[in-house]
C-alpha cells in the first residue's frame, strides 16, 4: 500500500470516494496489524461508507478491535466481513455514536449482542429487556447491562429497521425495564423498608408516553401504601428511602457513567412537596390544588413498575380528573397562558438552533395536540391516548384536525424527532440543539440518509419541517372550526356543532355560538372573498384567543370585513402585507376605544398595513393638513367636520401603535422601554388636539371675520395638554390670551376673542361620529367667573396684584399651542417670573402648596375609591409626583435651565442631574408615573371611556392586564405590582414633598 512520493495511494483515492474526511488518517489505522487481513476488503470499505460518520466508525472499531482479546480479535473481523446483519448493524452504531463507541472499547465482548437476528431481537419488549438486565446487582452493573441492551436498540434505529415511533416506544420499554430492575436492586438493599410498603412508580413525561429520547429524563411520580399492620407515616418513610435509592441507582454518575436523570419534580407540590404520597393524598391535591399543566402531564401517566395492582388504581383514580380539566374555572386563561411559547429563557444566539422549544419546534405540535385532547378527550375516548403521533392519528380520524394538517404534521414531527435522536446518539447527552459544526452537521445529515450534499440538504429539510409546524400548530385549532360551518370538503369528518363549541369556549370564547355565526357569515360560500377569509381565520382566530375579549375582536373584525369586504385592497392588505393582519387582530381584541375609532371610518385599517403607518405624525404636518382642509370648506361645520375627521384618524394610529408596541407582535417584541411608550402618546395626542384646535380657530375665524380676527390671539395649552401628557380621555385645558389690533377698541377687541372662544368651543362639541373634544379654560383668572379671554395687559395687571401661588404652580404647564405665536412668546414671558420665582419660594408659600395638596388628597378622592388603586390622586399616583417635580421647579427653575419644561419627566431628570434628588428616589418616582399613566391609558383602551381606577369587571380587568404585560390569571400580580411600585413611590414623596426642606 506505500505509494509513490507525490502521488495519492489507491486507498486513499477508495476512502475518499467512500466518504471519508481525513482519508489520510483513515489510511494510517488501516495500516495496523490488527486490520490486515480485513484492510483491503471491498466489503469493509462500503460498509463504512454507508455509516453517518466514516471516520468516526473506522477509529471505533480500531479501538474495538484492539480492546478485545487477542484470540477474539480474529473471530471479530472475520465476523464482520462474513455476516452482513453484523457488519451493518456494530459499523452503523460505530459511525453514529461515539458513546457507544466507548462503551465497546471499554467492554469489547459486548459487540456479540448484535449477532443474534431473530423475530424477538428486531422488536424486543419490557420483557426482553428485563432479561438483558436480569443480572445487575448494583449501579455500575445496571449501568454496563443498560448499555449493552442500549446498543442492540440504537443498532435496529441506524440501520432503519426500526422507525422513529418504534425506536421511541422501545426506548420508553428499556427505561420501564430499568426502573423495574433499580427498585429491585433498591428493594433488596434495604428489605425491611421493602415489607412495610407497597410502593408504585408511575412514568410520566415522554416515559409515560412511550415516546422517549436516547438521553432525557425519566418522569416519574411515587404513590405507596401501607402493608397490612404497618402505621402510614412509617410505611411512607420507608417507601421514601426505597424511591430516593433507586432515583439515585439510575441518575449518579459512577465509574461506568449515568444512564439518566429520574426526575420526581411533577408531583404534587413539585420540590417542595413529599417524594412518596398515598393514593387519597394524591386525589385529594388533584381535585383541590392542582393546576391545568399537571392534568396535561397526567394525560401520559402510566404505571411501570412497583406493586402493579397500587399503579392502576392509580392511574384509574386520575384518568377522570384529565378528562374534567376543561371544565374548571381556570382552564380557559390557564390555556392561553400556555399556549404561548417558552422561549424567553432560550439564549438568543440559541434559539435558532432549538429544536424543542424553539418556533415551529417538537413542543409546539406536543402542546397542539394534548390541548386538544384535553377539550375533546372528555367526551371521546378513541382521543385518549399518552402518544402524541397516535393521539393525533385519532384527532384527524375523529375531524378535530384536518387529515391533511394531520399528515403534514406528522411527517415534520417524525423528522424532528430523528434529528434529535441522531443528536443525542453521538455523545449520549441531553441536548435539543441542532450543532453549529461543519463535521456534526455532516454525520448529522449522513445519518438520515442525506448523502449529495448532507449540511445543506439537511438544513434546507429541518427549515422546510419547523415552517410547517410553525404555519400549522396555531392553525389547527381553527381550520376545523371553519369546515364545521362552512362545509366544503365532502367526504372528511367534521367537527359537529357541538364539538366546535366547545373547543370556541376551550380558546377563551365566551359566546360560542355568536362566534359560530360570524365564522359562517365570513367564510361560507365560493366567493373569493370567502376564500380568502377561510386562509386569513384560523391565523387571525389564534390571535383573537390570544387576547382578554376574543369575542369582540372577531365581532369587530366582521364588521370591518363587512364594511370593506367589497374593496379590492382590503383582503389583499391582510393577505400580502405581513404584520397587518395581526396588527389588526391586536387593535381590534384589546378593548372599545380603537373598534369604535376604526368602525367610524373602516378605511383607516389601511395604516395598518403601511411600515411607517404606526408613526405619529408632527404637529407641523397636522396642522398644514387641518388648515388645508379648512381653507377648502365652505363653511365653519364643515370645515371642523373634515378636521374631526383627521383627529378621529390620527387618535386611531396612536392607539394602534399603542396597542401593538404594548402587546408585541410575533415578528416585533413589546417595546421594553415603557417611558418612552408613555411619552409617544402623551405627545401625539398633545400634537393632534393642538392641531385640531388651530383648525377650530381657523375656521371660527374665518366664519365671521374672514381672514383676520380684530384682535391679534393666542391659545395657551395648560395642565397635561401644555404638559404634552395627555391621555386619550383628557380634556384640553388652555387659557385664550389676545391683543386688540391697531385702531381696534378694547370693547370690540374683548367682544371678538370671546365670541370666537365660543365658536371655537361649540365646533368642536357637535353631535357627529367623531369623538368630540373639550376645551376647559377653568384654570383662567377668577376661574369659572373671570372672562373667558383677556388680553395680555389683563393678565399682566392680574398676576401682579392678585395672583396665589396654585396659579404660579399652574403656569409651569403653560406653552403656545395654537395661534398668534409671537402673542403666545409674550405670554410665555410674561408668566416666567411667576413659575421661576427669583431665589425660589419663601417658606410661606411652600408651606400653603403643601397645604393644598393635603386638602386635596382629603377632600377630591372619589368617595369608596381605594386610594392605593387611584391612578390620579391615589398614594403614590400621578398627582404625587406631579406635585413633588412641581415643587422642585418652582424653587430651583431660576437657576437650573434644565427644569424650565412643562414635561414631568423631562424635570424630574434635570433635577436628578441636578442633585436635587437623589438617582434612586427619581427612578421610583417616574416608574411610578409611567405606570399610573399607563394604567389611565389602558382604561380608556379598554373600556372606551376614561377612568382613574382599574375597572371591576374581570374580562375588562384582565385587558388592561394584557395591555400592562401581565399574563391570563395574573390580575393579582399586577395589582399587587401597582401597589407596591406606587408605595415605594409615596414613600419618596412624604419625605421630598412633606418632610424635607426643598
Amino acid at each position: 500500500m506505500t505509494a509513490v512520493p507525490g502521488r495519492r495511494s489507491s486507498t486513499f483515492t477508495r476512502l475518499l470516494r467512500h466518504g471519508f474526511t481525513d482519508p489520510s488518517a483513515a489510511e494510517r489505522l488501516l495500516e495496523l496489524d490488527d486490520l490486515a487481513s480485513v484492510r483491503s476488503d471491498p466489503v469493509l470499505f462500503e460498509a463504512l461508507g454507508a455509516t453517518a460518520d466514516p471516520d468516526l466508525a473506522l477509529r471505533g472499531l480500531v479501538r474495538l478491535v484492539e480492546a478485545d482479546e487477542e484470540g477474539e480479535r480474529q473471530v471479530l473481523l472475520d465476523t464482520l466481513i462474513t455476516a452482513k446483519p453484523l457488519r451493518d448493524r456494530l459499523l452503523g452504531v460505530l459511525g453514529a455514536s461515539e458513546a457507544l463507541g466507548d462503551h465497546l472499547a471499554r467492554h469489547p465482548r459486548d459487540w456479540q449482542a448484535l449477532v443474534t437476528y431473530e423475530a424477538s431481537d428486531l422488536h424486543p419488549g419490557v420483557a426482553e429487556f428485563e432479561r438483558g438486565l436480569a443480572d445487575a446487582v448494583d449501579a455500575d452493573s445496571l449501568r454496563v447491562a443498560y448499555r449493552r441492551c442500549l446498543l442492540t436498540l440504537a443498532a435496529r434505529d441506524v440501520c432503519g429497521t426500526t422507525g422513529i415511533a418504534q425506536t421511541a416506544a422501545e426506548l420508553a420499554d428499556l427505561a420501564t425495564a430499568t426502573l423495574r430492575a433499580a427498585l429491585a436492586i433498591a428493594r433488596t438493599a434495604a428489605p425491611e423498608d421493602a415489607a412495610q410498603c407497597r410502593l408504585a412508580v408511575i412514568a410520566m413525561g415522554k416515559c409515560g408516553g412511550q415516546e422517549l429520547n436516547y438521553v432525557s429524563d425519566v418522569d416519574v411520580i411515587f404513590v405507596a401504601e401501607a402493608r397490612d399492620g404497618v402505621e402510614e407515616h412509617k410505611a411512607l418513610q420507608a417507601a421514601t428511602r426505597v424511591a430516593a435509592h433507586m432515583m439515585r441507582l439510575c441518575s449518579e454518575t459512577t465509574a461506568e457513567g449515568t444512564i439518566w436523570e429520574v426526575d420526581a419534580n411533577l408531583r404534587p407540590e413539585g420540590r417542595n412537596g413529599p417524594l412518596v404520597r398515598t393514593l387519597s393524598s394524591h386525589l385529594a391535591y388533584y381535585q383541590r390544588w392542582a393546576k391545568t399543566w399537571e392534568f396535561q402531564a397526567l394525560l401520559k401517566a402510566r404505571a411501570v413498575a412497583g406493586d402493579p395492582e397500587l399503579g392502576a388504581d392509580y392511574v384509574d383514580a386520575v384518568s377522570p380528573l384529565v378528562w374534567q380539566a376543561a371544565d374548571r374555572e381556570n382552564f380557559v386563561p390557564d390555556v392561553q397562558q400556555m399556549r404561548r411559547r417558552v422561549v424567553d429563557n432560550i439564549p438568543a444566539d440559541r434559539i435558532d438552533r432549538e429544536l424543542k422549544l424553539g418556533p415551529g419546534g417538537l413542543r409546539d405540535v406536543e402542546f397542539a395536540v394534548q390541548l386538544l385532547q384535553l377539550v375533546h378527550g372528555r367526551s371521546d375516548a378513541s382521543l385518549r391516548s399518552g402518544t402524541t403521533l397516535e393521539a393525533l392519528r385519532a384527532l384527524a380520524d375523529g375531524g378535530y384536525v384536518g387529515r391533511a394538517d394531520a399528515a403534514q404534521l406528522d411527517e415534520a414531527y417524525r423528522f424532528l424527532r430523528s434529528m434529535e435522536h441522531r443528536i443525542q446518539l453521538y455523545r449520549l447527552r441531553r441536548t435539543h440543539l441542532v450543532p453549529e459544526g461543519e463535521a456534526d452537521l455532516r454525520r448529522l445529515g449522513r445519518s438520515l440518509g442525506m448523502r449529495t450534499d448532507p449540511v445543506a440538504e439537511l438544513n434546507k429539510a429541518w427549515r422546510r419541517h419547523a415552517s410547517v409546524v410553525r404555519r400549522l400548530h396555531e392553525k389547527i385549532f381553527y381550520r376545523p372550526l371553519l369546515d364545521a360551518v362552512a362545509q366544503l370538503a365532502p367526504g372528511e369528518s367534521r367537527l359537529s356543532a357541538k364539538a366546535a363549541a366547545i373547543r370556541l369556549e376551550a380558546l377563551g370564547y365566551a359566546d360560542p355560538a355568536a362566534a359560530l355565526r360570524h365564522l359562517e357569515a365570513l367564510s361560507s360560500g365560493v366567493s373569493r372573498k370567502a376564500a380568502i377569509q377561510r386562509t386569513l381565520l384560523p391565523v387571525l382566530l389564534g390571535w383573537f384567543a390570544d387576547s382578554a375579549d376574543p369575542d369582540a375582536g372577531l365581532l369587530g373584525f366582521r364588521k370591518v370585513s363587512d364594511a370593506l369586504g367589497k374593496t379590492p385592497w382590503y383582503l389583499r392588505l391582510l393577505r400580502d402585507e405581513g404584520a397587518a393582519a395581526e396588527n389588526l387582530a391586536r387593535v381590534l381584541s384589546a378593548g372599545r376605544l380603537a373598534p369604535d375609532l376604526l368602525m367610524r371610518a373602516p378605511e383607516a385599517v389601511a395604516i395598518l398595513g403601511d411600515p411607517e403607518g404606526l408613526t405619529p405624525r408632527t404637529r407641523e404636518h397636522l396642522e398644514q393638513e387641518v388648515l388645508a382642509a379648512v381653507g377648502r370648506a365652505d363653511g365653519a361645520e364643515s370645515a371642523v367636520a373634515v378636521v374631526r375627521g383627521v383627529r378621529r384618524r390620527e387618535l386611531f394610529r396612536t392607539t394602534a401603535a399603542d396597542i401593538i408596541g404594548s402587546y408585541g407582535t410575533e415578528d416585533s417584541p413589546a417595546e421594553q422601554d415603557l417611558g418612552a411608550l408613555v411619552d409617544r402618546v402623551g405627545s401625539a395626542v398633545t400634537d393632534l388636539n393642538a392641531a385640531t384646535i388651530a383648525g377650530a380657530l381657523r375656521a371660527a375665524v374665518r366664519e365671521r371675520w374672514g381672514d383676520t380676527l380684530p384682535t391679534r390671539f393666542a391659545v395657551i395649552g395648560m395642565g397635561r395638554f401644555g404638559g404634552h401628557e395627555l391621555s386619550y380621555g383628557s380634556d384640553a385645558d388652555v387659557l385664550f390670551v389676545h391683543r386688540p389690533r391697531e385702531g381696534v377698541s378694547d370693547e370690540e377687541a374683548g367682544k371678538a376673542a370671546n365670541a370666537v372662544v365660543g365658536e371655537m368651543r361649540r365646533l368642536l362639541q357637535l353631535p357627529t361620529a367623531d369623538p368630540p373634544l373639550l376645551i376647559d379654560a377653568d384654570l383662567r383668572p377668577e376661574g369659572r367667573t373671570g372672562p373667558m379671554a383677556r388680553t395680555l395687559k389683563s393678565y399682566e395687571a392680574y398676576y401682579r396684584r392678585w395672583s396665589l401661588v396654585w396659579e404660579s404652580q399652574a403656569l409651569l404647564r403653560a406653552e403656545h399651542m395654537a395661534g398668534d405665536a409671537e402673542l403666545g412668546a409674550e405670554f410665555i414671558e410674561l408668566v416666567d417670573p411667576l413659575r421661576y420665582p427669583a431665589e425660589g419660594l419663601g417658606e410661606d408659600a411652600v408651606r400653603e402648596i403643601r397645604r393644598l395638596k393635603a386638602r386635596m388628597e382629603s377632600e377630591r378622592m372619589p368617595r369608596g375609591a381605594d386610594p392605593t388603586l387611584h391612578a390620579k390622586l391615589g398614594r403614590g399616583g400621578l398627582s404625587d409626583v406631579e406635585w413633588t417635580v412641581q415643587l422642585l421647579q418652582m424653587q430651583h427653575g431660576w437657576a437650573e435651565p434644565g427644569l424650565r419644561t412643562t414635561r414631568t419627566r423631562e424635570a424630574l431628570a434635570a433635577a436628578c442631574a441636578a442633585g436635587l434628588i437623589p438617582a434612586e428616589d427619581a427612578e421610583m418616582l417616574d416608574e411610578a408615573w409611567v405606570l399610573a399613566t399607563r394604567v389611565r391609558n389602558a382604561v380608556m383602551l379598554v373600556r372606551g371611556r376614561p377612568g382613574d381606577t382599574f375597572p371591576s369587571d374581570p374580562r375588562e380587568l384582565a385587558a388592561v392586564g394584557r395591555y400592562l404585560g401581565y399574563e391570563p390569571g395574573h390580575v393579582g400580580d399586577m395589582l399587587d405590582d401597582y401597589r407596591r411600585i406606587t408605595r415605594r413611590a409615596r414613600a419618596v414623596v412624604e419625605e421630598r414633598f412633606y418632610g424635607a426642606v426643598v
